[in-house]
């Protein structure tokens, strides 16, 4: 059975389903893609077994109206989502527009989020800058500003012997693309499990115990094989149009020999005569034929072990009350 992504008012619950809800809070340009790689990610991690996603949004988080239509057809305003709870959450990131994330419009409601999922002992997802804010909200610890973008595929050493890793080895590569990082021994001393690090690329993937546990990723494992590119693209873009003074840092550990040598072709030509229609030569074609997604592999093995904890606890839930019936 297909993962259906299941639109509001939704139906019936069937019994043995899982339902995921989705708080996309991506900016206009990556909503939908955000959305179709988590729907895909989910769907090949759950195989044959029925899972229904229920899109959501932050209502705080700025739109323009084409977006907030989509929203309207699509997506679940985020009170009916809650009254009807998922049994987990997944909940993104978004472009920071504050320094400080307690300025950020959403910060309250991410701080309801967090108190939601303890008071209903839900599981939770929390990726990129979603994750920097609920270890601020939950345990005070602040991100940290980079000297420059964290971008590209690192390797990280799998040191935790969890089970929601089991299966994917010593070395889990993941993509990131952040300007911001947690401190790794704050993240230790307030008692998260790190799963994953690297020296380089410092926490990946880290747990904390809780009512309702959560699981954060830094990086992304739900992305494509061009998102990355796509990524670089755009600040290509950025940077011919003059709204960066420098050439956007290459994703690290990402592009062949030869497709650096392509890009630093272009390069060469843009930076001789910076120009906005040079935009429409940026070699992408040729560059997206050549990827691959070396870390997918291991990004679906982690969301099916996540999804077998939701399936066992929904059953472990469900038993005792399937008993008692009976016996009535």
């Amino acid at each position: 059975m297909p993962l259906e992504i299941e639109v509001p008012p939704g139906g019936k619950r069937q019994s043995g389903t899982v339902i995921i809800g989705l708080i996309n809070n991506m900016p206009d340009g990556a909503l939908r893609t955000t959305e179709a790689q988590f729907a895909s990610l989910l769907a090949e991690a759950a195989g044959t077994r029925p899972v229904r996603l229920r899109l959501s949004y932050l209502p705080e988080v700025p739109r323009d109206e084409p977006t907030r239509e989509h929203l309207r057809t699509s997506y679940w305003p985020l009170e009916p989502l809650l009254a009807d709870p998922p049994d987990a959450l997944i909940i993104t990131g978004t472009e920071p527009r504050s320094s400080q994330l307690e300025q950020e419009p959403y910060w309250d409601r991410i701080v309801e989020l967090l108190e939601w999922t303890q008071t209903h002992a839900k599981p939770s997802v929390w990726s990129c800058l979603a994750a920097h804010a609920v270890v601020q909200a939950l345990d005070g610890i602040r991100r940290e500003r980079l000297p420059e973008k964290r971008f590209g595929v690192f390797k990280h050493q799998v040191t935790a012997d969890n089970p929601l890793l089991r299966g994917v080895g010593r070395s889990l590569a993941t993509p990131h693309s952040r300007w911001n990082e947690l401190p790794v021994e704050a993240l230790r001393v307030a008692g998260y499990t790190l799963a994953s690090l690297s020296p380089e690329s410092g926490a990946d993937c880290f747990l904390r115990e809780a009512r309702g546990p959560l699981l954060c990723f830094q990086g992304h494992p739900e992305y494509e094989s061009t998102t990355l590119l796509l990524e670089y693209r755009r600040d290509v873009g950025r940077f011919l149009r003059g709204e960066h003074t420098t050439w956007p840092n290459l994703p690290q550990g990402y592009f062949t020999p030869e497709a650096l040598a392509t890009l630093n072709a272009f390069r060469a030509r843009a930076e001789a005569a910076r120009d906005p229609s040079l935009f429409a030569d940026f070699p992408t074609a040729d560059l997206a034929a050549n990827l691959g997604a070396a870390w997918r592999p291991s990004a679906v093995r982690i969301y099916r072990n996540w999804l077998d904890q939701l399936i066992d606890t929904s059953e472990r839930t469900r038993a005792p009350q399937h008993a008692s019936m009976m016996q009535s």
